[in-house]
């Protein structure tokens, strides 16, 4: 059998930064190179621009207090990411500063909004941005107020009540964000 092979077939387009690099990888496997492999197989691989990476890391690791104009503009920059959603940002944030962000999830969201579904907004305009943005510091605000009325520290609420979830919605399916 003669496969239709057509010159453009050559042109491998995927991921092109980032198959570059793994491409070219020559030093022995640890788990980091693992790790991109693994994002590069499943498309999943997010690339940060330097003025992304300056604003995310103009957040200390020690806050206690939400700076907004800057949550706000790191988390545009994020989402606006290629490979980057809302649930992603939130968990980069978190990794970033857990004492002032958390991870919004369908878990948790479905737990805080009485059975409400996280809904997805693809897109990067400027519109769906900013609701996801807005959407994001209402879930804090909103996860804040259950932490004190539950007394539950703050900065283990994203596990805690994603276990909670688990447990008592265990028969109930999630959608995919």
């Amino acid at each position: 059998m003669e496969l239709p092979i057509l010159q453009n077939d050559y042109n491998f387009n995927y991921q092109n930064e980032l198959t570059s690099k793994l491409d070219a990888y020559k030093k022995k496997f640890n788990q980091n190179i693992i790790n991109e492999i693994v994002l590069w197989k499943v498309n999943r691989y997010a690339l940060l621009n330097e003025k992304t990476l300056k604003l995310l890391n103009s957040i200390k690791a020690n806050e206690k207090k939400i700076n907004i104009v800057k949550t706000k503009s790191v988390l545009s920059a994020l989402i606006n990411t290629k490979g980057i959603q809302l649930p992603m940002a939130s968990t980069i944030l978190r990794f970033k500063n857990k004492f002032i962000y958390q991870i919004i999830d369908q878990r948790v969201y479905r737990l805080i909004y009485e059975g409400r579904e996280l809904k997805s907004y693809y897109g990067s305009s400027r519109e769906k941005i900013n609701f996801q943005v807005d959407l994001y510091l209402k879930y804090l605000d909103d996860l804040r107020r259950v932490c004190i009325k539950e007394k539950i520290p703050f900065e283990q609420s994203d596990r805690i009540l994603y276990k909670v979830d688990k447990r008592i919605n265990k028969d109930k399916k999630i959608k995919n964000y």
